[in-house]
């Protein structure tokens, strides 16, 4: 019964996600995605609770993989969103010879 509640859970998580991602515009996406990295904290707390709760040897590999693929996500959003602030700077030189 419990794996039932899971599954239904997960597969409505999937659904309500791909249905929010879609409604919004492309100009808000970086913008919204870098956003919510801070709130992939989150997600990297409950991994390492996850593998570091001595359930067996499995739960401990599952809960390495999710705090691997967790900081992955986050690195990489941060990583995403310094480049696209760099896009907004001024350059050294302006293309007028204005400093």
């Amino acid at each position: 019964m419990d794996l039932l509640v899971a599954l239904t859970l997960l597969m409505l998580a999937v659904f309500l996600g791909i249905e929010l991602i879609t409604k919004v515009p492309p100009t808000l996406h970086t913008p919204l995605m870098s956003g919510s990295n801070a709130i992939s904290g989150i997600t990297i707390v409950g991994a390492l609770v996850a593998a570091g709760a001595d359930h067996s040897t499995f739960a401990t590999i599952l809960g390495f993989a999710a705090v691997t693929l967790a900081m992955i996500n986050v690195v990489g959003g941060f990583m995403v969103t310094h480049r696209m602030l760099g896009m907004f700077r001024r350059s050294k030189t302006s293309k007028t010879g204005d400093l």
